[in-house]
């Protein structure tokens, strides 16, 4: 496999298996939280055309054939099994609440570390944009064109007065951030509804509806029943009918007649677009096709349509604005073949689709719009996005997202668009960059990502000797890294996958597209620096989409990767080694305490660890299991001591904390008191091993007692799933890593109220001499001011002066040399003080 080469740096077109990269991602997402039914369901109904073969191949290869069996994945099921994310919902939304709630133990608060923007984002065309992140949802209002709404997929409602310029969260604490559709009541403006549970991926979070009555500023829950589980696509008012909502969801297709507080289900099959005319026509767009209804929604009737199929990956439905007469159909087919349809006069006709557009990721970028004012001007997103102009009797088509030098591209993955009211030059689009608006019907583009913190993060890595330098994988929008400013740098292009920092000199750093693609950088990740250093993978052996990416925890050299075997270097991956595991597995999580041993776990719950002999690496061992089957998500161990271990699982149901003191021969569940969601990462201060952090789904959580019992530790933690914590042990501040909403730090031990004072050393000087004195080993990040002060009473004149020189000692350390002289003919006694201003 080759990296993207430095001097092309834009986003990689999808690739792989049936459904993308977007459903091989989706998939392993769901096989870490154990939810095989769902993924299953998604494959399905992303490929719908794949025989049942070729979609267990797919599920095989996406989480690997071990744990696809010992799930019963791949186990042939005459009908699909209906997947429980009601009750796995229920779950994550009473998490959310109990979040929400004033803390039952005081604990620091945390706060954003941005990204506030991402400048030189990638596109697939010659220019670069700022990105932010993906972005699911946009609702003008439509009595104030300057006030928009944008959903994003795990990041909540987002509010802005002044058409993107500035920006503020809006449900921050709402029972899920997943958002999927919004929609502003034509008859009262104020009103706005959000359907939660992203439909395009984050839908078995659904947690029902929210409503806002003042324009999208303050939110409440509306209803939860009966869309706990599902996730919606999209939400319309009819504005012939007041307090008449028509939803589409993953669920199907439902209409409520009181403004969206109750609801009655009128198909049960995936709906994913709805259209509503000024005339009271509906269509709507499902898995079965076209439907239609002239009663409110109350009953539907099926539409043919010309060259058309009996089963779809996705299908998108619009009525002309300025003529309702004229309606579009825009699909993608169960073969894989883009489809397009046009109604004039009462009748459908088939229309040529734009050349060259790929529609490999149907299911999950899609969008399908009319101009307000032109009934044959048409909008549609697939990876691109089109604009199609109807001239007569020809069509002619624009590519307004990817442009050649001098033209303004857009982020790829087109999710959802809307117009400016009252102006229908104005076009809005979001997609997996975030949010573009162009004042000239996709001619030009401006991003409007500035403030929209809802970057998607994977994996954070750090300098320990720096209090301000992360790394960070993003979903679809590279790596990026942050030095202190809330304007992160785009480093590298891609998909950003797991990244890590050599300890002992952070000017080495490492970072993964996807797959076994590691890049390293010798110049602290700087655009244009990092070289492919791939380990020679056997071809068909197999990884999962981001395999973990682990350096040393400590000293050396060591850096490891894992799929279906092991690969280390000592080298900073300059050379590898392939270790075969002992039993078949996928690697899932990894951990390395010193640069002698690596501990590694898989997706079947199996755990393994190799150390160095002094001439190669040893055979693999197996440890003993906690919990067989189950997802490790990571892994902990002392490196003093390394049978002290932690591991969590992501797979809910069971055990998800556990504790060795054996070296793997007995374990300890360590689960209870947190909540039933899945646990992503664990974090052990170095300083006090009883005390502990967890990442879950939902929430931090802290143990100071050794995991014996547990508090929430997530105050001012938006409710966004959180992938990845890591510990600053000299900064004492605890990083996270959200998906849709950036980076958020807290200082584990509270922000010091005022300097800690001490005296380091204490001397005597003759009259008239001078000394130094060294003081060794203090952390780099504390920012230290040193005193020397007599303690022999000498009135009337100046007694000492003094000195400090600053060595870097090492990588995470520094050694202050104090110069002191006696200034007086007689000795002198005193104090060398110090006083730590601040620990970051």
């Amino acid at each position: 496999m080759q990296g993207p080469r430095n001097e092309d740096r834009r986003a990689e077109r999808p690739s792989g298996p049936p459904g993308g990269k977007a459903l091989t991602r989706l998939v392993q997402e769901l096989a870490r939280a154990g939810l095989a039914d769902e993924a299953v369901a998604s494959v399905g109904m992303a490929t719908p055309g794949l025989e049942a073969q070729g979609q267990q191949d797919l599920l095989a290869r996406a989480v690997g054939p071990q744990a696809a069996e010992s799930s019963g994945w791949m186990a042939a099921r005459a009908e699909p099994v209906a997947p429980d994310t009601e009750g796995v919902a229920a779950q994550y939304r009473a998490v959310a609440e109990q979040l929400a709630a004033p803390a039952a133990v005081p604990v620091p608060k945390w706060r954003s570390i941005g990204p506030w923007t991402v400048p030189g984002g990638q596109t697939y065309g010659a220019s670069r944009v700022n990105i932010s992140g993906r972005i699911s949802a946009i609702a003008p209002d439509p009595a104030n064109p300057a006030r928009v709404l944008v959903g994003a997929a795990g990041g909540g409602v987002w509010e802005t007065d002044d058409r993107g310029t500035s920006w503020t969260p809006r449900t921050d604490d709402a029972p899920t951030l997943t958002i999927g559709a919004l929609a502003f009541d034509p008859a009262f403006p104020g009103t706005v509804l959000a359907g939660t549970g992203e439909g395009n991926w984050w839908s078995w979070l659904g947690a029902g509806v929210l409503r806002s009555t003042d324009g999208g500023t303050k939110w409440g829950p509306w209803c939860a029943a009966p869309f706990v589980g599902q996730g919606f696509y999209d939400l319309v008012f009819d504005p012939t009918r007041p307090n008449t909502v028509l939803a589409a969801t993953t669920g199907g297709l439902y209409t409520s007649t009181d403004g969206g507080a109750s609801w009655t289900v009128r198909r049960d099959i995936r709906t994913w677009s709805l259209a509503v005319s000024g005339s009271g026509e509906a269509l709507a767009a499902g898995q079965d096709g076209l439907v239609g209804s002239t009663d409110g929604g109350s009953t539907w009737n099926t539409i043919a349509l010309p060259n058309t199929a009996t089963s779809f990956s996705r299908f998108a439905v619009a009525i002309a604005p300025s003529d309702p007469t004229v309606a579009y159909g825009w699909a993608c087919d169960a073969a894989g073949t883009a489809k397009l349809w046009r109604r004039t006069g009462g009748a459908w006709t088939a229309l040529t689709p734009p050349a060259g557009v790929n529609v490999s990721q149907a299911w999950y970028d899609w969008f399908l719009a009319v101009a307000p004012d032109r009934a044959g001007q048409v909008y549609l997103g697939a990876i691109d996005a089109y604009r199609g102009d109807l001239w007569g009797t020809t069509w002619s088509w624009l590519d307004i997202s990817t442009k050649g030098p001098g033209g303004d591209s857009i982020h790829p993955d087109q999710h959802t668009i809307a117009f400016e009211p009252g102006a229908p030059d104005v076009v809005y689009v979001g997609n997996d960059g975030g949010l573009f608006r162009s004042p000239d019907r996709g001619v030009a583009w401006e991003h409007l990502n500035n403030g929209l913190e809802i970057t998607e993060f994977e994996y954070l890595s750090q300098d320990f000797g720096s209090s301000r330098w992360l790394l960070g994988g993003t979903q679809d929008n590279g790596t990026n890294r942050w030095t202190g400013s809330p304007t992160w740098t785009h480093v590298q292009d891609g998909d950003g996958g797991d990244c890590a920092v050599n300890r002992a000199n952070p000017d080495t750093v490492f970072h993964t597209f996807f797959r076994m693609s590691p890049e390293r950088s010798d110049q602290r990740g700087e655009p244009g620096t990092w070289q492919y250093v791939p380990p020679p993978v056997p071809s068909g052996e197999g990884s999962l989409f981001y395999p973990p990416l682990e350096t040393s925890a400590t000293n050396g050299a060591t850096v490891a990767l894992g799929g279906q075997a092991l690969y280390v270097s000592r080298d900073n991956a300059v050379n590898w080694t392939r270790l075969a595991f002992p039993t078949a597995g996928t690697a899932s999580a990894m951990y390395i305490p010193h640069a002698d041993e690596v501990l590694v776990g898989t997706t079947g719950g199996s755990l393994f660890r190799t150390t160095w002999t002094g001439t190669a690496w040893s055979v693999p061992i197996e440890l003993g299991t906690p919990r067989a089957g189950a997802w490790v998500s990571d892994i902990y161990a002392d490196s003093t001591n390394t049978d002290d271990i932690w591991v969590t699982h992501s797979a809910i149901g069971g055990g998800r904390i556990w504790h060795s003191t054996d070296g793997g021969s007995t374990w300890t569940d360590r689960s209870a008191g947190l909540p039933p969601l899945p646990l992503n990462a664990v974090e052990i201060d170095p300083s006090n091993h009883e005390r502990l952090w967890v990442a879950a789904d939902l929430g931090v959580h802290e143990s100071t007692d050794g995991g014996n019992t547990w508090h929430a530790f997530s105050d001012g933690l938006p409710n966004a799933f959180i992938g990845d914590i890591v510990l600053h042990p000299h900064a004492r501040v605890l990083r996270a890593g959200t998906r849709n909403r950036g980076v958020w730090e807290v200082p584990v031990d509270g922000w010091p109220a005022e300097p800690m004072c001490g005296t380091q050393w204490t001397g005597t000087l003759a009259g008239g001499q001078t000394q130094s004195w060294s003081t060794f080993d203090w952390p780099a990040t504390w920012h230290v001011l040193w005193t020397i002060m007599p303690t022999t009473p000498r009135p009337g004149s100046p007694q000492l002066r003094w000195t400090v020189q600053v060595e870097r000692s090492a990588s995470e350390y520094l050694t202050y040399r104090i110069t002191v002289s006696n200034l007086t003919t007689e000795p002198v006694s005193f104090e060398g003080r110090y006083a730590i201003l601040s620990l970051y």
